[in-house]
Parts: C-alpha cells; structure tokens; sequence
C-alpha cells in the first residue's frame, strides 16, 4: 500500500470471530474460533462443510442474527454490534431455508417486504421502491411469478421470489443459507448460475452455503471450507483441490477424493485389475462403470488378468474382453457390466 493511500473497507469482514450457541444451563458450544474473514465485491463465495459444523451458526453470525461468543463483524468499518435493525437490514440481506412467507402473499408484496428498511414509517413504496422490486424480479427471472400466491410456487420459483427479495432490499452482502437444498440440478444450476453472475455484474459479496460440492467448485470465486474441529479454510476452489484441503475437510473411511476429476468415489477394495483401451466420451464412461463396480481400470495392460479394448462400429460401439477364460464381445456397456458382476460371482463367462 502507497504510503497516504487510506484502506478501502470491506463490505464485510469477521476479526478473530468464535462462533456457536448457548446451552441450558451449561457454558456456550463453541464450533469455530479464531476466524478471520472478508467478503469482497463481485466475489461468489461457496461455504462447504460435513453436517453440523456451524454452517448455519456462521451465516446467522455474520449477519448480526446472533451474537458471537467473541471476536467482532464489521460492515464498512463498524461493528455490527452497534448497528441497529434498520442499519444492519440496509448492509446485509439474508436467504433462510426457512424464511419464506406463505398465507395470503403473492410474489410482489414478498419482494416489496424488502424495501421495509427504505421506507418511512407508513411502509408506502414509492416510485424508486417500485423500480427496484422491478428491477429484482427481473435480474431473476421471476416476472411472471409476482402475480401469483406463494403458496402455488415451486421450490425453484420460492427460491427466485426470496432472492428477489434480498435484492430488492439493496445490500452489498448477501448471504444464503442452503439455497439449493430442496431444489432439483437444472434448478441448483440456474440459481448459481444467477447469483454468480449477480456478484459479477452487480459488485456484490455474496455468500452461499450449500453441500453440493461439485456445482461448488464450478461456480466459486473462492471455497470456506469448514471441518468438524471448527477449522475454516479458504481459498480458489482449484488452489485447495491440488492442496488436498476438500479431502480433508470431507474425510472418510468411504469416499476417496480423485484430484483428477475433482470429485469423491465411494472407496471399494479393486476385486481385480483391469486394463482399458479406447478413447473418447465412451471410454470415460466405460472406466467410471468399471470402477463403480469395484476394479482397478488401467491404461496399459501391465499386470492386469483382463483387457478390455473398445471398438468403433459403424452406429455404436463394441467392447471386446480377454481374460484367463478366453474371449468374448458384447454390444453395450450394459451387457459389459453384467457379463463382469456375474464372473465376479463365479460365474463361466467370457469362455470362447
């Protein structure tokens, strides 16, 4: 930093925060500590973590919904503590699960409830109001949903009306609470893909909770990764893959982190080693069928007691085995596994 330049505040930011909730008659759980965090503008930010880590309890805490047991949130340079309703609904807009109001509302007067901390006492919307809750419903998608009851909407269509709502509020920080959880891929795949280009557009800092790792390291800017000892880890999805951080973070005794392909495999002792010859989709597919069912897939044929080379035909494909038990071909990779399961179970396959 030039010397006389002054340090631009961060929309938001966590100084050695500990997060976690009281308990009855017990001293408070503490499930994270020594946090320190910033959010900064355009940023998509993905917070990832196994169950019961303190996701939720983190989101919350940021957004000044519940007190930390100790460290502080800023926004621009001043504590959220000291902030009051009004001045806190003004710098931070938040997406619940279970946030959503059913009863009598259509999807405007959802997406008009986040003008209330712009407005006056009477809560009447004017002019600029209207253009914003235009605005918000627009930069999702979700025009045609303002005439219709909440009660009538989809998942996906609940999850646009309570965006629009958090943009019509007219925040610099956003932050969601597994927005994706009840929604099906093509719909988990517009939303990020919306709030992703959002925080670009707009200059937002956005923050999303989710487990849906591999849409995650899509869509990021950067990853929170939080373990079970309250351990946060940040940094570019890309950065904390090769660093093997996602494979800590989501240790287990059943899942083995692939770097390659960026993503976990349920672990499974080989019953066998394989070699494979093709290229292309087909053969990508081919290996990740042999490997769900529990071999080792190959290049070359090394030690390998079966081979498996995948031909071009014209209209399709054929697989020709070689193994101990002599030669075989089948005609679809479904006919290839099956013929596999049942060798694996004693039976007299591939004989020529």
């Amino acid at each position: 930093m030039k010397v006389g330049m002054e340090r631009k505040a961060s929309p938001l930011a966590a100084i050695e925060l500990e997060v976690g909730y009281p308990v009855k008659g017990a001293t408070p759980r503490s499930v994270a500590r020594a946090l320190d965090l910033e959010l900064k503008p355009g940023e998509f930010v993905c917070l990832l973590g196994p169950n019961g880590v303190g996701k939720s309890t983190l989101i919350r805490t940021l957004s000044g919904m519940q007190d930390p047991l100790s460290g502080c949130v800023r926004i621009l340079d001043t504590s959220i503590a000291e902030m009051s309703p009004k001045e806190k609904a003004r710098a931070v807009s938040v997406v619940l699960t279970d946030s959503l109001p059913v009863g009598m509302f259509d999807g405007y007067s959802v997406v008009a409830l986040g003008r209330h901390p712009h407005t006056g006492w009477t809560g009447s919307l004017g002019e600029r109001d209207r253009a914003r809750i235009d605005w918000a419903l627009d930069a999702v998608g979700a025009r045609e949903l303002a005439s219709r009851q909440v009660s009538e909407l989809s998942d996906g269509e609940r999850q646009k009306i309570m965006i629009a709502r958090a943009l019509a509020q007219e925040t610099r920080v956003m932050l969601l609470d597994e927005p994706t959880a009840f929604l099906d891929l093509p719909r988990r795949v517009e939303l990020m893909r919306t709030l992703r280009d959002l925080a670009r557009r707009e200059g937002l800092c956005i923050l999303l909770s989710t487990h849906d790792l591999d849409l995650a390291l899509r869509s990021a800017d950067k990853l929170w990764l939080l373990g079970e000892k309250g351990i946060l880890t940040t940094g570019m999805p890309e950065e904390l893959a090769l660093a093997g951080d996602i494979a800590r973070t989501f240790a287990s005794a059943e899942l083995d982190w692939d770097v390659e392909h960026g993503s976990f495999r349920m672990h499974r002792h080989a019953c066998a080693r394989v070699s494979l010859e093709g290229e292309g989709s087909v053969a990508i597919w081919t290996r990740r069928a042999l490997t769900r069912i529990g071999y080792e897939v190959a290049s070359d044929s090394g030690e390998s007691s079966l081979r498996i080379r995948i031909e071009s035909l014209e209209g399709g494909y054929c697989w020709k085995v070689a193994g101990p038990r002599g030669e075989s071909e089948v005609s679809s990779l479904g006919a290839l596994v099956a013929e596999l399961l049942k060798m694996e179970h004693g039976g007299d396959k591939f004989e020529k």
